[in-house]
This record gives structure tokens, sequence and C-alpha cells, in this order.
């Protein structure tokens, strides 16, 4: 069956909904899109489903990969089309959850990825010259470079990456991103007032280093393997991190945490919104409130 999604930023409520949904109409699996609900023991800084919420609903695409492992949208494409066979066996309907607006993009259109070459990844990682390394990108490949910002490290590697390796323009592998072909799947946005998501995001941080995100950072840390390229960028981890380094207070450390979450959603925002073929479900007080469209969406009335 067609999978739906159901998308917004950080701290909008979409795992409220899916949850509330799959409860109301039972028969529905969730898939996470989620880039970093797939690192084991990165629980509450990502507010990952409980084991309670598991074991109430079915969970896909979550704890598949260690802190240290670098997990790239290939792994979560292929436990993705794991997840849809399982839930389909099942005779289930899926729901997705996206937070991460490529991963929402490869569950939609259902992208096939460059090959991988990890020797040539590491080289030019090695290059600490982002715009460099994207002028480099604009000379052998000037429409992949004019697609992105000169300062999106890791989209500007990739390219790179895949131009180099490939021996073709990373460009030359597909439409790409800016292009929105039709769709069966529907896709549901959730949608706040700014100064409502804004608030949201610093009560949701609040709560976390209520339920112990201090001291996850802090376990984290201690493993002597280190965390993934990916690990290490998670908002309010890297924060946290810093903190427990003695690089700064506390205080200091949870007001950059909500400050850049505040832009990363803003960010998020902008990415969906490039995609006319979303159902803007605005919202005032609940995520709830976009339950009736969720519904309908996954039980469509004849």
């Amino acid at each position: 069956m067609t999978p739906v999604v159901v998308l917004g930023p950080t701290a909008s409520g979409k795992s409220t909904l899916g949850l509330v949904a799959a409860r109301t109409l039972g028969a529905v699996e969730l898939v996470s899109a989620d880039a970093l609900q797939l690192y084991r023991g990165m629980d509450i800084g990502t507010a990952k489903p409980t084991a309670a919420e598991r074991a109430a609903v079915p969970h896909h695409a979550v704890d598949l990969f260690e802190p240290w492992q670098d997990a790239t949208v290939v792994d979560w494409r292929a436990a993705y089309r794991c997840a849809l066979h399982a839930i389909g066996e099942q005779g289930s309907r899926a729901l997705v959850v996206a937070g991460t607006g490529l991963y929402c993009r490869f569950a939609v259109d259902g992208f096939e990825p460059p090959a991988e070459y990890p020797e040539l990844r590491a080289e030019l990682e090695g290059d600490p010259d982002t715009i460099g390394l994207h002028g480099r990108l604009a000379t052998l490949d000037p429409l992949a470079a004019a697609r992105m910002e000169p300062t999106n490290r890791r989209r500007v590697v990739r390219a790179l990456e895949v131009t180099l390796g490939a021996g073709r323009p990373f460009s030359s592998f597909g439409p790409g991103l800016e292009v929105y072909p039709p769709t069966d799947i529907v896709q549901i946005g959730l949608r706040w007032p700014r100064e409502v998501l804004a608030r949201r995001i610093e009560e949701r941080f609040h709560g976390m280093l209520d339920a112990g995100l201090l001291a996850e950072v802090d376990h984290l840390l201690r493993d002597p393997r280190g965390l993934s390229r990916t690990a290490a960028q998670a908002l309010g981890y890297k924060e946290l991190a810093e903190h427990l380094w003695g690089r700064c207070t506390l205080d200091e450390a949870v007001e950059l945490a909500i400050r850049r979450t505040r832009q990363f959603a803003v960010r998020q925002i902008r990415w969906f919104r490039r995609d006319p073929r979303i159902r803007w479900v605005d919202l005032h007080d609940d995520p709830l409130e976009a339950l009736p469209a969720v519904l309908e969406a996954l039980c469509p009335s004849p």
C-alpha cells in the first residue's frame, strides 16, 4: 500500500500525531525519516519514541547504527524499503514521520542515489576549505554547484565525491531536488506560527534536560570510539558536549542549542515549503488539530 507522510520542522508534534493516528486506526505502523533516530543511545535528544510507545505501535528505521558509525541516506533508504515490505506483509499501512527533508524526498520520489566512493570522500574531507571545494565543484559540475549553498559542506563533498568517482557530473544522476513530479503519496505538513514553534522548541529542550539529556551526552562522550561525523553534529548534543569539555557554562550551552535549533527549524520549513505537493495544516494549540487530515489520508472516504 502507498504510505502517507507527516512532515514538519523539529518540535512540531509529528511523532505525537503519528502515534495517535496509529492507535486510532490500528493496523498502522510508523517509519521514522530522521537522520539521527537511526543511532542507538541517542534517545532523549532526538525525541525518539519511548520503549512504551514502540511497544504500543511498531516503529521502523530507528536504532539501526552505533553512534560511531556513519549512516547515510542510502542506509536509511534500504531500511525504509525493508520496512515498507514488512508492513505490507502484515496488511498494515505505513505512516512516515519525516523531519529530515532529504529522507522525505527519497521516500516520496524513490530517488536512486549514486554509488559511494569512501576513499575519495575521506580525501575530500581532509580539505577544510569548504568554499574552495565548492569552487572545484563549480568547475566540474556548474549545475550541481548552483543547486547548493557553498557552505553546505556535506552536500558539496558528496557532489564532488560522485563527480570524481563516477567520472560524470553529479547533476547527471537525475532531475535533482528542485523537480517535484506527480506522486500518489500524500504528504501532510504541520505549520505553526513562528513564535509558537520557537516557544515549543525552547520548552521541549528544557524537557529533554529534565529527562536526563546531559547524562546521555556524557555517556556518549565517554565511549573511546567517539561519534561519527553525522552524530557529532546533532543539535543539543554538540552544545552540551562543549559544556562537558569545560568550554562554556551550562546556561550558555542551553541558550546556544535552543537558538541553533530554532535556526534549523527555519531551514526545515524553507526546504519543505518548496514542495508544492504538500498539504499544509495550520496549527494553533495542538498538533492533533491535524489528526482528521491524517486519518483521511490513511483511510480515504469512498
